[in-house]
């Protein structure tokens, strides 16, 4: 065996989770669900959302506003119920511009600018003389305080802007909009990404109870029974990203330490598709640096030292080049990294360690799946669906694959009773849908 197998298995071992590994993950999380239901010290943040799952039979004409990162969403959708929805209109636009003439995410800019420019987009779709409720999915920690009370708790996702930590969300839309003289607009919800996501494939399954994004960033939602807050099924953003109760490499603790938040979102920065890439090129360059890379070429040990070189994107194409000789990393390495020379052996280690990586993330998220699930259903009587959002469930090569393997080897035969689905873009109807809901009491 040579020295780079030997670096690969040690490093499969470092990497595999196990089955049992799994069912205690599983049991960690459970009890930091438990604890944080409980309002006792626990990773798991748990915020209310203020609104429970839909009937499916809600209609009607709502607007939305989709703000999950550095774009803003605004559509305009229409509820047929029993799970039917059109998005009759929509507009994206970026909130720093590319070529300079604005950014409204940097420090220097304040809030009241931000939401002006996010009204005016609103008030492209919104029809002078017609009332629209809004619906706001807003993809931040927020301290939820009703369904149309959330207050940012800090800014993620490289926002900066000044004068919205701490303040009502929807106040500071709904004093924009009154300001852009669009006062037939009603932000009436404000929800997470994650519940957007729930709320949207909900409306479509009824047993639809957990929501989860597994893409840039990583959380779920999920429905609770008896949530403390009304006595009765309320969905519940966890902040699962934050989930620390794991064991660590020296691989992650290198990702923690360069991160902008050192200790936070353990979890998020072991699984979302912001740090798969970044984990698989400290890897790399690790392997390089102990002369187990011998046939790349110093090119590689600059290209590979550059933080963040690596995106979720590059773990797809190195995990699904089925090529005899790898040419398609081949030519990745060439176009990508300018590292003109490698051989068969170090684009074969490139692969597997890009398979260790998403195989961990995938296993990871699954058993904190686990864990809610054994946490609203013991014994697992009824059925449940899980909807999913972001690009590492929709497009990472065995991916939801691997959710699935890890929730049969726990489950058996049962885990026919939970299904998991894409739920694309779900965010912005599940504002929407967020809305319906609200309107409908």
């Amino acid at each position: 065996m040579s020295n780079l197998e030997s670096a690969l298995q040690k490093l499969q071992t470092q990497m595999t989770i196990s089955t049992e590994e799994v069912l205690e993950i599983a049991h960690k999380f459970r009890a930091e669900l438990a604890a944080g239901l409980a309002g006792k010290p626990s990773s798991l943040k748990m915020l209310p959302s203020f609104v429970t799952t839909p009937t499916g039979k809600e209609t009607g004409e709502f607007l939305a506003l989709d703000f999950g990162g550095t774009n803003v969403r605004v559509l305009l959708a229409e509820l047929f119920a029993e799970g039917r929805f059109t998005v009759k209109a929509s507009i994206a636009k970026p909130l720093n511009d590319p070529n300079g003439r604005y950014d409204y995410i940097y420090s220097k800019a304040s809030g009241t600018q931000l939401f002006d420019f996010i009204a005016e987009q609103i008030a492209e779709i919104a029809k002078p003389g017609i009332k629209y409720p809004l619906g706001h999915t807003f993809s931040f920690p927020s301290q939820q305080k009703s369904i149309n009370n959330a207050e940012l708790i800090h800014w993620t996702k490289e926002i900066d802007t000044t004068g919205v930590e701490g303040q009502n969300v929807n106040q500071l839309l709904g004093e924009a909009l009154l300001r852009r003289g669009v006062p037939n607009v009603m932000p009436e919800a404000i929800i997470n990404d994650t519940v957007g996501t729930l709320l949207t494939a909900a409306y479509i399954n009824q047993n639809t109870d957990l929501g989860s994004i597994c893409g840039t960033g990583h959380n779920t939602a999920y429905l609770e029974p008896n949530a403390p807050w009304n006595h009765g099924p309320m969905i519940i953003n966890t902040e699962s990203g934050n989930f620390d109760k794991l064991d660590i490499t020296k691989y992650d603790e290198q990702v923690d330490k360069a991160s902008e938040q050192p200790g936070a979102q353990r979890l998020e920065k072991m699984s979302s598709g912001r740090y798969v890439g970044e984990l698989i090129r400290i890897i790399a360059l690790d392997l390089l640096q102990h002369g187990l890379l011998p046939n790349c070429s110093t090119t590689a040990t600059q290209a590979l030292s550059v933080p963040a070189a690596l995106s979720g994107a590059d773990v797809s194409l190195l995990i699904k080049d089925s090529t005899d000789d790898l040419t398609n990393i081949s030519t990745w390495l060439e176009e990508r990294l300018h590292i003109t020379y490698s051989t068969k052996s170090d684009r074969l280690a490139l692969k597997q360690i890009a398979l260790l990586v998403a195989e961990r993330s995938a296993r990871l998220v699954a058993a904190t799946f686990i864990g809610i699930i054994n946490h609203i259903d013991e014994n697992l009587d009824r059925n449940h669906n899980i909807a999913i959002d972001g690009t590492l469930y929709e497009k990472m090569p065995g991916y939801a694959a691997n959710i699935e393997k890890t929730m049969t080897e726990v489950f058996g035969a049962k885990a026919g009773q939970i299904t998991t689905v894409l739920s694309k873009d779900g965010s912005g109807i599940g504002a929407a849908i967020a809305v319906a809901i609200t309107s409908s009491k």
